[in-house]
Parts: structure tokens; sequence; C-alpha cells
């Protein structure tokens, strides 16, 4: 089971690394596209659109990485009190009850959704926007599946934390 762990978690924070180059990318694109629409009055449907793209691709994709960091929002008013063996107990019923079926619910529910929009390569509607609207619904399955090997390792941490009490924080 560590090795597993150490696996998945080896992949998110690689993963998060690579992402986080896409809050660059979209900050700078972002000033471009500023600059020319005010400073030069040209405008590029495709420019907006890439920012779009890279914002959904960061969001999405980074929900694993997050997850992995702890940094997700929650109410921890009693929680943050917990021992340790309780925070265990609290994380590993919420990813065996909440997490990972959510997770295996969006990708089943967005496969199809998906799937239809590869056989039409569905593209932006807008006149020289992106031709890729099919890439960027792929975000979803790809985020549900992300999200649910965090979570699945989040959860196997918490079931050593509470198996053989070592410390959940490794």
């Amino acid at each position: 089971m560590p090795r597993l762990i150490a696996a998945i978690d080896r992949f998110t924070e690689a993963s998060g690394r690579l992402l986080a180059w896409l809050a660059v990318a979209m900050a700078l694109l972002t000033a471009l596209v500023v600059v020319m629409r005010y400073g030069f009055n040209v405008g590029s449907i495709a420019a907006q659109e890439a920012i779009t793209y890279l914002h959904g691709t960061l969001f999405t994709l980074g929900a694993a990485y997050t997850l992995r960091r702890d940094g997700h929002v929650r109410v921890d008013i009693f929680y943050r009190h917990f021992s340790p063996r309780a925070k265990a107990w609290v994380n590993a019923l919420g990813g065996i009850v909440f997490l990972l079926p959510l997770c295996a619910f969006i990708f089943a529910i967005s496969w199809n959704y998906v799937a239809e929009a590869w056989v039409i390569r569905e593209s932006s509607p807008e006149p020289g926007g992106i031709p890729a609207v099919f890439l960027l619904k792929t975000l979803l399955p790809l985020m549900a599946a992300n999200l649910f090997l965090q979570g699945l390792a989040e959860t196997l941490r918490s079931a050593e934390v509470l198996m053989h009490n070592r410390d959940a924080s490794a």
C-alpha cells in the first residue's frame, strides 16, 4: 500500500508542478490580450478562448494536486482539534462515502457528453475561435480520474494511520 500511495503522490506532484506553469501562461496571455485590445485596438477570439482553456485545465486538473496539498476549503471548526487518528477516520470515511463516489459519478455522467463532442469534433461557435471544444470537454472525465486517484491515495493513507497508528502527514 505505501508504494501505491507514493506512486500516486509522485504523479500528482509532477502534474501539479507542470500545471502551475499554466497560471503563468494564462497571466501572460491575458496581459497580451489586454494590450492588443486597448493598446492596438486588435482583438482575438482565439486568444480569449485560449485563456478559458488554460483556466479550465488549471482548475480541473489541479484539483487532485490541491487535494494532495490539503488545500481544499472545508469547515474545520471541530476537525482541527481532532487527534491524528480521529482526522484519519474523518478523511477515510469522507473519501469512501463522498469523494470517490462523486468522482465515479462525474466520470460516468461526463463520458457520453465528451464522446459526443469527440464524434462531431465540436469546435467554437465563434468565428476565429479554437476548433477544439471537444478537448476542453475532455477535462471533465480527466479531472474525475485524477481526483479519484488522489482521493484513493488519501483514503489509503488514512487507512494506514488507522491500521498502523502512523502519522498521516507523510
